[in-house]
């Protein structure tokens, strides 16, 4: 997956496109709600040019205006959150049903908890497809962080331990992750959080987005192995402000071959801004693999 905003936080949104003169063609018109940053690095010129050739407009949702008086629109795609932004959306979808929203928001909400995310995954039963896929052991702590320490133990998860914030927004420090080497930098952590085993991977990650049935699937660099000499020789809480991102592509990386064909379904994201990852799942395998759909 990629940051989302509040509704009505950003500035610079909304700014008018004027519908070109086509008329050989029904055009198909997209409405879209992002952010500053996310409408730079998706609506590229190469990308909005090949959409006009296609018969698809992009057109910017004015957040100051009622979204209703907008339009019309055959596709809203939105990267926005907040409680705001969602009820406008499902009253629009009420009285708009012939526009497809991407994505509804009832269909995304579960994905914004960590907890629940992988949950879709676990019931597939992908034990034997092709290699085993699975999801790795986690524990969710909403509270007190001096009683992670024994919750680990308890649980029988073993160091080191990554630890997520349970709730995925969007935000950079809903992607923030931490790696605890020893028992006792557990309590340096601070819930609500997920906490997953941590599994050598040969330091390569998979992201495979998923549009119809179309499949791209991508490497990015991922947090090294750790063995088990550098695990008795290292303590402490380390902090990642963001792992897998596009900057960290690994498409020419060397794969371990001795950790292939087991996989771990770490996230499911929704909506990554770009016409052909509409949809995302990932996975890692002891290599990381995952999914949107």
């Amino acid at each position: 997956m990629r940051e989302e905003m509040p509704y009505g936080t950003e500035e610079g949104e909304g700014e008018e496109v004027g519908f070109p003169n086509i008329t050989h063609k029904r055009l198909v018109v997209v409405g879209y709600a992002l952010t500053s940053k996310k409408t730079k690095s998706f609506l590229q010129p190469k990308l909005e040019g090949l959409a006009r050739n296609k018969g698809i407009l992009f057109v910017a949702i004015d957040l100051n205006r009622p979204l209703s008086d907008q339009g019309p629109f055959d596709i809203v795609l939105h990267k926005l959150s907040g409680k705001e932004w969602r009820q406008i959306l499902e009253d629009y979808r009420q009285t708009h049903p012939e526009v497809t929203v991407l994505d509804p928001p009832d269909a995304i909400q579960h994905l914004h908890n960590r907890q629940s995310m992988l949950q879709a995954v676990a019931d597939m039963n992908l034990s034997d497809s092709y290699g085993k896929v699975g999801v790795p052991r986690q524990l969710v702590v909403k509270r007190d962080a001096s009683s992670i320490p024994d919750a680990v133990a308890n649980s029988g998860l073993t160091l080191p331990i990554v630890a997520k914030p349970l709730v995925n927004d969007g935000s950079a420090k809903s992607h923030e992750l931490s790696l605890a080497f020893d028992r006792y930098s557990l309590q340096k952590l601070e819930p609500p959080l997920v906490l997953q085993e941590f599994v050598n991977h040969g330091g390569v990650l998979f992201k495979v987005y998923i549009v119809g049935e179309a499949i791209k699937v991508v490497r990015r660099f991922s947090l090294p192995d750790v063995s088990k000499r550098e695990l008795s020789k290292t303590a402490g809480v380390y902090r990642f402000p963001r792992v897998s991102c596009a900057a960290a592509s690994a498409d020419d990386a060397d794969l371990d071959p001795g950790i292939a064909g087991e996989f771990s379904c770490l996230g499911i994201g929704f909506l990554p801004l770009h016409l052909d990852k509409l949809c995302i799942v990932t996975v890692f395998s002891n290599i990381k693999l995952v999914f949107h759909c």
